[in-house]
């Protein structure tokens, strides 16, 4: 069952799509973006990462985020055991580097 506030927007987006306000909006008739790696995030943070993404500023762990997919690629691309060796290690630091950035952002948004 529908609460009140949701019945409130409900009938607010109605009236606006009657008066042609949803119309031309950015976006219209695309589908949905995939958010699917935000799902361990709170709507708060997700809304943080979006302002970000959108002004073009990428928060830390989230570049740290990219450089251990692509160690990753680098480490199952190794064909030697010395090459392994060095791409386990640069993902090893990257990862420990990840965990820092979000558990310092973890740390800041608790206060």
């Amino acid at each position: 069952m529908a609460s009140w506030l949701e019945r409130i927007a409900e009938r607010r987006m109605l009236k606006a799509r009657a008066e042609g306000k949803m119309a031309g909006l950015e976006g219209e008739g695309k589908p949905l973006p995939d958010r699917s790696g935000e799902a361990h995030l709170d709507a708060g943070e997700q809304v943080a990462f979006r302002m970000m993404a959108a002004a073009g500023v990428l928060p830390e762990e989230i570049e740290l985020k990219k450089k251990v997919a692509a160690a990753k690629e680098i480490l199952a691309a190794a064909t030697t055991e010395a090459e392994r060796k060095s791409a386990m290690a640069a993902l090893s630091e990257l990862m420990m580097k990840q965990s820092i950035a979000e558990e310092a952002r973890r740390k800041f948004l608790k206060g």
